[in-house]
C-alpha cells in the first residue's frame, strides 16, 4: 500500500519548522507520500517500483512536481538509488528514525526511464474492448496522411477501392460508406424499412437485438418481436411458425450479439428468408472482420469500421444485395441511394484510408487466429472456473462476456486490471448492471497478453473463493 496526501499540514510539517525552506524554489505544488508497506512475500518483486511508477502517474495527472517521504533510515540506499534527495534533521524517535526526502518526477525519469519506457509498452498490448481498438502501425500511418477533398479524383478513387474491399469481403452486391457510428447505418435501415409500408419481424436475444427493436419503434415500423433469453438461440422452427402465421415481409436480427457472445445462425435466417420470401436484414456491426460474414441473400447489413476491422470508429456502411432507388421522402444523411450513386457529402479522406489499410488485415487468416485464441481462453476460464455467459452452440469467437460471483465487483475488477495494462469492457450499463465484463478479440492481440489476462483473471476468482472460505475449482 501507499498513502499520498496534498493537502497541508502534511506530516512532515509538524516536525520541521518551516518545511518549505528547506525545499527547492522552483516547486510549488507538492505531495507528501506514506505509509509505504510491502509485503515480504513480495519485496523482491516489482511490486515497490509499480507502487511508485503508480504514484508518478497520478502526480503528472493532477500536476503535483514534487514529492516528499519521511524515509526509514534503514532503507536510505533503496531510497536514493530512486532518485531521493535528503533535507533536514532526522525525525522521529530513537526506536524509529526517519529522514526527510524529496523527490522530482524529472529525476526519478531520468533513473529509471528505460523501464518506465519498456512497462509502458508492454501496458499497451492487452485490448479487449469492443472499441475502440488498438490501431496497427499502418493504420496509424495511414491516419496521419494530409487530407483531401471528398470532391478530388484521388478520394474518389480511394472510395472506390474502399467499396470494392468491402464487398468483396462480405459477397455484397453494393455498399454505402457513411460517416457515423453503426447506429447510423442501422437508423438507414429502418429508414428504408419504413418505405416498405409493410408487417415484420425483430429477433432479439440481447442488448443489441433490444436496441434494434428500438429503432423499429422509433420509426414506427409494423412488427412484432420474437425474444428469447439473452444469450439462448432462437428456435428456428418456433420461427419458422411464425413467420408463416404472421406473414412477415421482413425480418431483422443481430449477427453478433455483443451482450452476451452469441453468433445468431445467419445461414438458418437465409434460408428462412429464402422459404418464406422476406427481406432479410442483420445487424453485423460486431462481426465484420472477426467471422467470416457472407451478406449474399442478405436485403440490407449494417457494419462499421471501429471494431473488429480494426480502424478508426467514424465511418459506417450499408450492404444491400438489391437496388435502391431514391427515395425524396428521407432525410437526405438518411438516403442509401446517395451514398450508392458516390460521395454525396463532405467525408474524411483520412478515414477512408485508415480503413483501406485495416482491410489488408482481413480475411481467412484472421479469422482463424481468432478461433484458435477464443478456445484457449475458453479453455482457461472453464479451468478457473469462471462462467461465460450465453449458449456455447451458438458463441461467438471474438466475444466472451464473464458473468462474476456477486463478491467481486465488476468495475473494480476491470479498473484493477487497466492499472496492470489489460482492458476489458465493463461500463456499458447491461455490463455493470448484471456484474458482467467482457473480454474481445477485435484488436490485434498477443497470445502472452491473453494469457496473461487469463491467469489475472483465474487468480483473482480463486483468492475470493479462499478468502470465503470455498474450495478452488
Amino acid at each position: 500500500m501507499i498513502a499520498l496526501r496534498d493537502r497541508r499540514p502534511f506530516s512532515l510539517d509538524l516536525k520541521l519548522d518551516d518545511l518549505d525552506a528547506y525545499l527547492p524554489q522552483r516547486y510549488e505544488n507538492p505531495l507528501e507520500i506514506r505509509l509505504l508497506a510491502v509485503d515480504p512475500r513480495y519485496r523482491n518483486t516489482t511490486v515497490l517500483l509499480d507502487l511508485m511508477l503508480r504514484c508518478v502517474d497520478l502526480a503528472k495527472s493532477r500536476a503535483y512536481d514534487i514529492g516528499l517521504i519521511s524515509g526509514t533510515t534503514r532503507q536510505l540506499k533503496l531510497y536514493e538509488r530512486l532518485g531521493f534527495r535528503p533535507f533536514g534533521p532526522l525525525v522521529g524517535t530513537s526506536d524509529a528514525m526517519f529522514q526527510p526526502m524529496y523527490l522530482t518526477w524529472e529525476a526519478l525519469e531520468k533513473r529509471v526511464g528505460d523501464l518506465l519506457l519498456r512497462r509502458s509498452r508492454a501496458q499497451q498490448t492487452g485490448n479487449f474492448l469492443p472499441g475502440p481498438v488498438a490501431l496497427s502501425k499502418s493504420v496509424r500511418k495511414a491516419v496521419t496522411r494530409d487530407p483531401i477533398s471528398h470532391r478530388s479524383v484521388e478520394f474518389e478513387a480511394l472510395y472506390g477501392r474502399v467499396k470494392m474491399r468491402l464487398k468483396s469481403l462480405t459477397g455484397a452486391e453494393d455498399v454505402a460508406v457513411l460517416q457515423g457510428s453503426g447506429t447510423l447505418a442501422n437508423d438507414v435501415i429502418s429508414a428504408q424499412l419504413s418505405l416498405l409500408g409493410s408487417h415484420g419481424l425483430v429477433l432479439a436475444n440481447g442488448e443489441f437485438g433490444e436496441r434494434l427493436v428500438d429503432h423499429a419503434e422509433r420509426f414506427e415500423l409494423d412488427f412484432n418481436v420474437y425474444r428469447v433469453d439473452w444469450g439462448k438461440a432462437f428456435n428456428f422452427a418456433k420461427l419458422d411458425r411464425l413467420i408463416a402465421a404472421d406473414r412477415v415481409s421482413w425480418l431483422w436480427a443481430v449477427h453478433c450479439e455483443t451482450s452476451t457472445g452469441g453468433l445468431n445462425d445467419i445461414v438458418a435466417l437465409k434460408c428462412l428468408s429464402k422459404r418464406h420470401g422476406f427481406k432479410l436484414c442483420m445487424d453485423c456491426v460486431s462481426s465484420i472482420g472477426a467471422v467470416e460474414v457472407d451478406l449474399i441473400g442478405v436485403h440490407l447489413a449494417s457494419g462499421a469500421n471501429g471494431k473488429a476491422l480494426g480502424a478508426l470508429p467514424g465511418l459506417c456502411f450499408v450492404f444491400t444485395g438489391s437496388l435502391i432507388p431514391t427515395q425524396h421522402r428521407l432525410p437526405r444523411y438518411l438516403d442509401i441511394s446517395l451514398y450508392l450513386a458516390g460521395v454525396p457529402f463532405t467525408m474524411s479522406s483520412n478515414l477512408f484510408a485508415a480503413l483501406e489499410s485495416a482491410l489488408d488485415q482481413a480475411g481467412n487468416e484472421r479469422y482463424q487466429r481468432i478461433a484458435g485464441a477464443a478456445r484457449r481462453f475458453r479453455e482457461q476460464m472453464a479451468e478457473g472456473g469462471l462462467e461465460i455467459v450465453g449458449d456455447t452452440s451458438v458463441a461467438s469467437p471474438h466475444v466472451m462476456t464473464i458473468a462474476l460471483p456477486k463478491n467481486i465487483d465488476s468495475s473494480a475488477l476491470a479498473r484493477e486490471l487497466a492499472d496492470r495494462g489489460l482492458l476489458v469492457a465493463y461500463a456499458s450499463d447491461y455490463l455493470h448492471q448484471r456484474n458482467w465484463i467482457q473480454v474481445c478479440l477485435m484488436s490485434e492481440f498477443t497470445t502472452s497478453s491473453l494469457d496473461r489476462l487469463a491467469w489475472e483473471l483465474t487468480n483473482r476468482i480463486q483468492d475470493s473463493r479462499a478468502a470465503e472460505g470455498q474450495p478452488a475449482a
